[in-house]
């Protein structure tokens, strides 16, 4: 299974992370910032509570939101030639929700910004492994979801925890490649007239490729 699947890379990037530098001058100084394009695709969790609604039992995992390619935008600041935060962001993304059995809900919009701390292994590598973890805030909007003309509601926000893996590897002294894998928990209330009927748990893995300039 993918999840499966990507849960056995993540650890292998990790791994690789601390075992893997090769020498030469490439570290970031303290004050340095750098800017990362990405091209992401989220892989949702599609995890939910059994409920019942409309006189049916919908079993556990009937939640489903579509999977996607999204831009992203990576700024970073180098506090030590090892540390650094860095800002995940992205413009608001629309998503299809859909109910195992009965097919299209309708749609919602979320902008989900992280911060992220990071450890550079190799600071002086042309192979720049790191790992990182942080906090992600998910703004949920314009939902537009319904079932049998019943109108559904989500949360307006989910605050959860997000890890992460990766790597740079240096072109020239300025710009590099990136590969990058992160885990983000986000989940949401499903509501009907102001009534929980389950949480839908998306849960992501985000797997990005992207270009990056050192300033």
């Amino acid at each position: 299974m993918l999840q499966a699947f990507l849960t056995k890379r993540f650890v292998a990037v990790a791994s690789l992370a601390a075992l893997l530098a090769t020498p030469m001058t490439f570290g970031a100084a303290a004050g340095t910032w750098t800017v990362r394009l990405r091209a992401t695709y989220v892989e949702t969790a599609n995890k939910s509570d059994a409920f019942t609604a409309l006189a049916t039992n919908f079993a556990a995992d009937s939640v489903e939101v579509e999977s996607k390619f999204i831009p992203e935008l990576d700024i970073a600041y180098w506090i030590t030639p090892n540390f650094c935060t860095e800002l995940v962001l992205t413009v608001p993304q629309r998503h299809e929700v859909s109910l195992k059995g009965v097919g299209r809900l309708g749609t919602f919009k979320h902008l989900p910004p992280t911060l992220m701390a990071q450890y550079h292994f190799s600071p002086d590598a042309a192979f720049q492994p790191y790992i990182g973890a942080g906090l992600n805030l998910t703004l949920i909007s314009k939902v537009k979801l319904a079932v049998a003309n019943v109108p559904l509601d989500l949360e307006n926000s989910s605050l959860g925890v997000a890890l992460q893996a990766g790597f740079d590897y240096k072109l020239t002294e300025k710009t590099y490649l990136n590969f990058d894998l992160k885990r983000v928990v986000i989940r949401s209330d499903v509501l009907a007239g102001g009534a929980r009927l389950t949480e839908a748990k998306l849960d992501p893995w985000l797997i990005s490729v992207g270009y990056g300039w050192r300033f």
